[in-house]
């Protein structure tokens, strides 16, 4: 959410965090979290995301289910995340709802909690309820938020910051569709193959595809065609090397599959309204002197 907040230039995400007294709290690998302030004074929000772990049975009192049924009236979306899904049942807050925890306790859930209908998912949205079973999935939920609110093309900028080359992988859920694989594995390929770019006709080759096929799925899953899709790879990495290096727009285009500084600038200013060198004044990272 913060590479989104940079990416898009403005604040689109904001968050605090909250205890359950407002005094500081420890996490499981032994950092500090300082709070804004106790579980009391959490403000209305879009998304409230609830976080536990080994100590979720301690947890689990008449105090902490109070202040968690009162938060979630103040809430857009209540996510549990780990084994925080527990504490949300015993609150009462999963009734009838499918739901997923942390897969080392999950038969447990699904013995003491009857009311919900306990799944092995990595993650499960049901209406304006959502919970994640670990910390991986977690990056999944993140990203699906971004993607539902700020679309495809956002996503992928964030795909690429963090490395990950496996994007849209599945998580199930109650009423979307599983993306086809064939568009995870075409994007997987495009962002290995930026400064040589493939053809649409190898990319359906090189993943078993007919060409037209592979259209139609890129049309279904992200809204757009595949050359667009590349592009918008492309363009990405260019912006992120104008920005966080000293390559010259030369170097910079031959690096994104340009085959001149002036063709690479007259599709970034098409896409961000600004030249690549008004980027890079903007940043104050000058090219290197011979």
């Amino acid at each position: 959410m913060r590479a989104v907040n940079d990416f898009a230039g403005a604040s689109v995400f904001e968050w605090g965090f909250y205890t359950t007294d407002g005094t500081s709290v420890q996490s499981s690998s032994h950092l500090p979290i300082i709070p804004h302030g106790s579980a009391d004074a959490i403000p209305e929000n879009d998304y409230l995301f609830v976080l536990s772990s080994y100590g979720y049975r301690d947890q689990d009192t008449a105090q902490i289910r109070a202040q968690l049924r009162k938060a979630a009236q103040r809430s857009q979306m209540l996510v549990g995340l780990d084994t925080a899904p527990w504490l949300l049942a015993s609150a009462g807050l999963l009734q009838g709802c499918r739901a997923t925890v942390h897969w080392d306790v999950l038969q447990d859930f699904a013995e003491r909690f009857l009311d919900c209908d306990s799944v092995r998912h990595r993650v499960v949205w049901d209406g304006n309820r959502i919970t994640c079973a670990g910390a991986m999935s977690a990056f999944d939920l993140t990203r699906d938020i971004i993607r539902r609110h700020l679309g495809n093309a956002m996503a992928l900028d964030v795909d690429a910051l963090f490395l990950r080359d496996n994007p849209d992988a599945p998580t199930p859920r109650r009423y979307d569709p599983i993306r086809p694989s064939s568009v995870q594995r075409a994007i997987s390929l495009m962002q290995a193959n930026m400064e040589h770019p493939l053809t649409l006709d190898q990319i359906a080759d090189k993943i078993a595809c007919p060409r037209k096929t592979l259209s139609r799925r890129f049309q279904s899953a992200m809204g757009a065609s595949p050359g667009q899709v590349y592009r918008h790879i492309r363009l990405t990495h260019a912006r992120q090397l104008i920005e966080t290096t000293a390559l010259n727009i030369y170097e910079v285009a031959l690096r994104c599959g340009y085959d001149s500084p002036a063709a690479l600038t007259r599709a970034y200013k098409t896409r961000f309204a600004q030249t690549p060198t008004g980027t890079k004044r903007a940043t104050r990272i000058q090219p290197a002197q011979d």
